[in-house]
């Protein structure tokens, strides 16, 4: 009888304690099921590329932590003109070994295709420990604190040239290159977004906050990296991609002798006794398209640093220096994201035309902005840089999907990210050493941007005209 009644009071004790855990739940599952639909939408789940995309997504929330910590420590910490010294050593000392270090990351990459899971896994754990080592100089802004730097560069460089030889592997049915870089690249702004004010809200903790939190989120990313489908170890069929001219002088010299002729004519056909794709050029269109690419990311990296200088010392009018910094970084967020949603729905076409086109926009605001310094042009530039940036290098990997055979393919997209990364390094080190004059820096822009497009835009125009051999990929 007493257990019968008990019974019956633990019914409802029951279901309530049950509601109550479910109403606790709810905030925090129907976020995550949100994102799990939209990163697995149209058969990304089925494929692999979902799970690629939250990877992609966790590795821009770890970087963006230690970014913050970073530029607390090594920019807004001390006085501005002993922050561009340190900010001139920081890439010094980061950026010169990593200008070495980066064009053999991708073929020592390469020759490891069977690992592709585990590197990225090892590039995130790595990281993590990094963090932690960083936590305990980001206070006192050491010079030890630069060799733990340098190796998250490099780590985050191995893990970007890794991701893009996986993504072809994870293409969903009647899913373009472009579209899919699209996601990624869009998964990891969103996740940007949202770490940094969290990165923010942990500083104000403490210096080494933000990099615990790094640590914390890399190695969820350690064990996510392993839950990548197996076929993103596959290698089959693919082979190095070089970007120089299909007719250098590398190339005679390489080709002399009649041993190595009959050796490469031997390579060149696969097993079936047909003829493979060649190595030696990537075309016109990639390397014009390259050389376009490489000038916007020397006006990020310009951007960057001048502006975070110039605004530090002379915030926008009516303005403070924290905000002034703000609007410059949420306008070229923004800018970065309508862009890569934009390229979304391009997809791939007329990419020589895309690349002409956002190259002549960010120009033409340049200039406007040279001549009309103000809030609303700093403004303008920002947002206009990230927006072509973002659509120029979709536009890349359209015509590196279109002009490379498969074979090379992911090859083509790891040496084609160092250039990038290198041009980005330049663009940086005119900002540092630029004085702090804003109709001054505004012109640089315009001339970096004018540089780039008399070396690029009449080959891209050429190639558009004449039309590409290769089908268009939707």
């Amino acid at each position: 009888m007493t257990s019968a009644r008990s019974h019956k009071e633990s019914g409802p004790l029951r279901r309530t304690g049950r509601a109550v855990g479910h109403a606790l739940h709810k905030p925090f599952t129907a976020p995550a099921k949100g994102i799990r639909k939209a990163t697995h939408a149209h058969g990304a789940g089925e494929s692999g590329l979902g799970k690629l995309i939250e990877l992609h997504a966790v590795n821009g929330a770890g970087d963006v932590m230690i970014t913050i910590a970073l530029a607390s420590t090594v920019f807004f910490s001390v006085p501005t003109d002993e922050a561009r010294g340190r900010v001139a050593l920081y890439l010094a000392v980061t950026m010169a070994p990593f200008t070495l270090l980066a064009p053999v990351i991708g073929p020592l990459l390469d020759r490891l295709p069977h690992g592709r899971r585990a590197a990225m896994a090892g590039a995130m754990l790595a990281r993590a420990v990094l963090a932690l080592t960083m936590s305990g100089a980001v206070a006192t802004g050491g010079l030890e604190l630069y060799p733990a730097a340098l190796g998250v560069l490099v780590c985050s460089k191995a893990y970007g040239v890794v991701r893009s030889a996986v993504v072809p592997r994870l293409l969903p049915p009647r899913f373009s290159l472009v579209k899919a870089n699209s996601r990624v690249t869009l998964a990891g702004l969103l996740a940007t977004g949202i770490a940094a004010p969290i990165g923010a809200g942990l500083q104000t903790v403490g210096s080494g906050w933000p990099l615990y939190g790094a640590c914390v989120i890399f190695l969820g990313g350690t064990v996510l990296a392993f839950t990548l489908p197996p076929k993103v170890d596959s290698a089959k069929g693919e082979r190095k991609a070089q970007l120089v001219p299909p007719h250098g002088v590398a190339a005679s010299r390489s080709e002399s002798g009649r041993g190595g002729k009959r050796a490469r004519r031997a390579r060149r056909r696969d097993r079936n006794g047909e003829k493979r794709p060649g190595l030696r050029s990537v075309g016109p269109s990639v390397l014009n398209g390259l050389q376009a690419n490489a000038t916007h990311r020397a006006l990020s990296g310009f951007l960057i640093f001048f502006l975070a200088f110039l605004l530090r010392e002379q915030p926008l009018a009516g303005q403070s220096a924290a905000v002034s910094l703000g609007i410059a970084g949420v306008a070229a967020g923004a800018g970065n994201a309508i862009g890569t949603a934009v390229g979304s729905w391009l997809r791939a076409r007329g990419p020589e035309v895309i690349v002409v086109t956002v190259l002549a926009l960010a120009l033409g605001v340049a200039v406007l902005a040279a001549l009309f310094f103000s809030t609303i042009m700093v403004a303008a530039l920002s947002a206009t840089a990230g927006f072509t940036q973002a659509l120029s290098k979709l536009a890349l990997d359209a015509m590196i999907q279109r002009d490379v055979p498969e074979e090379v393919r992911s090859s083509a997209f790891a040496r084609s990210e160092t250039v990038l990364q290198m041009a980005w390094v330049v663009g940086g080190g005119i900002g540092i050493a630029l004085p702090l004059n804003g109709v001054l820096g505004m012109s640089v822009a315009a001339g970096i941007l004018a540089l780039g497009a008399a070396t690029s835009v009449r080959g891209l125009l050429s190639a558009a005209r004449r039309g590409s051999p290769h089908p268009r990929v939707a």
